[in-house]
């Protein structure tokens, strides 16, 4: 997956990212972790997504959120592997 910082502000940030479903659950776990406010476009379906993210510190609340994520998919994986 590539991620391409195109805004890296005080209080915002955008990221190209080339996958739709990445962005959408980037989006989901932003709000979740106290952006105040996190959003995807993408201007045409051959383009790649941009997620734009305002909050006191964006670059920190991203990577709370991805921590958040790999540790819930971490929790699905162990629980799918004990279903043996």
């Amino acid at each position: 997956m590539e991620i391409k910082i195109l805004k890296n502000e005080k209080t915002a940030m955008d990221l190209e990212l080339d996958n739709v479903t990445i962005a959408e659950v980037l989006r989901v776990y932003l709000n979740k972790n106290g952006a105040k406010l996190a959003v995807w476009k993408q201007d045409h379906p051959t383009k790649n997504p941009i997620l734009h993210i305002e909050a006191d510190n964006p670059k920190k609340t991203l990577k709370d959120s991805i921590t958040q994520l790999q540790k819930e998919i971490d929790s699905a994986v162990t629980d799918f592997k004990k279903m043996k």
